[in-house]
């Protein structure tokens, strides 16, 4: 593997790492939630998830730097009094300041042509299916801030009972921007794709974020676990 490659891949794995670890926490929270209903006698409710939302927007806060969106998912069907039940919430930069933090408000009524069916989507099926965390993008955020971005979600899973997600949505060009503050000057160009082959990141104009690239003929190819992306020096 060469030099350029290896040290994309730890600076990539350890911002990776350094949004996960906030995105922990947001699953504890709901964790213990759920926990604690159980220990009361009684299923879990709305209140319940919304007493998250105080840890949720400190947690925000602190990783604004990174993190445009924050939130957990609940499975359907969970909650005692709501069969459906998101708290996701955002903030952006305004004018170089922190915006204040909105939630994010979707359809959730099945019977209703725009009703968001969060459950198939795959930042949510992959960790219930697997019982692992996810990353998935880049993609177009149609529901929120209609950026390119990365989902970083969770599963939250209590005695074999799956609860949810946690998650965080990163902006890819926020990504990029810190992954390239690490690297400082590389001595050739990398480009890092995720399954389906899209570009995540990479350090020529050459590879945009979103498109496709062919990796088939790169010398030095290093694949990283998680997530499950590879990171090149073509030709």
């Amino acid at each position: 593997m060469s030099a350029p490659a290896d040290q994309a891949a730890l600076v990539i794995g350890s911002v990776v790492e350094r949004v996960f670890r906030s995105v922990a926490e947001v699953h504890d929270g709901l964790l213990a939630g759920y926990r604690a209903a159980g220990a009361r006698g009684a299923r879990m409710c709305d209140r319940d998830v919304t007493a998250l939302r105080g840890p949720l927007l400190a947690l925000l806060a602190r990783e604004r730097e990174v993190a445009v969106g924050m939130g957990v998912i609940v499975a359907p069907g969970l909650l005692a009094d709501r069969p459906l039940r998101m708290e996701w919430w955002q903030a952006d930069e305004a004018a170089g300041r922190p915006a204040e933090p909105v939630m994010l408000e979707v359809d959730l009524n099945p019977a209703s042509v725009g009703f968001y069916d969060y459950a198939s989507a795959e930042w949510f099926t992959v960790p219930r299916r697997t019982g692992r965390r996810h990353v998935v993008g880049p993609y177009v955020d149609v529901h929120g801030t209609d950026r390119y971005l990365l989902t970083l979600t969770l599963p939250v899973i209590a005695d074999g009972e799956f609860v949810g997600v946690a998650g965080a949505d990163v902006p890819v060009a926020r990504f990029e921007t810190l992954v390239l503050r690490e690297l400082g000057d590389l001595a050739a160009d990398v480009v890092v794709v995720n399954p389906e082959d899209r570009v995540v990141f990479s350090t020529s104009a050459r590879w945009l974020a979103g498109s496709r690239a062919d990796l088939s003929g790169a010398a030095d190819v290093h694949a990283l676990p998680e997530p499950h992306w590879r990171v090149a020096v073509p030709h």
